[in-house]
């Protein structure tokens, strides 16, 4: 069985920072992407790489803020989330999957899931 356990979510303040990690269970992962749902919304794309290329893609809404990056040995990818703001206030979740082309927020391409990490950033 896959697991994906993600942590490091918490209540910060505007313009604070986070380190989210996904730690997965077994190898063999292409690609790993970070998604968040606020609530009365549709869970969107944030961060996603490629692992055997290290090609990443950002969201507008987080480019220049937040970075998507793998430990090899720890089997875990992280995002580093800097100069939070209320609206990146959600659940973040991490997805893996073998497929190795197309959109890295293309959600269907994903087989597992974590269970999510709440970040909340007030005001």
């Amino acid at each position: 069985q896959v697991q994906l356990v993600e942590s490091g979510g918490g209540s910060v303040q505007a313009g604070g920072s986070l380190r989210l990690s996904c730690a997965a269970s077994s190898y063999g992962f292409n690609r790993v992407a970070w998604f968040r749902q606020a609530p009365g919304k549709e869970r969107e794309g944030v961060a996603g790489i490629y692992t055997g290329t290290s090609r990443t893609n950002y969201a507008d809404s987080v480019e220049g803020r937040f970075t998507i990056s793998r430990d090899r040995v720890k089997n875990t990818v992280y995002l580093q989330m800097n100069s939070l703001q209320p609206e990146d206030t959600a659940m973040y979740y991490c997805a893996a999957a073998s497929r190795v082309d197309g959109d890295l927020f293309y959600q269907e391409a994903y087989n597992y899931w974590g269970q999510g990490t709440q970040v909340t950033v007030s005001s």
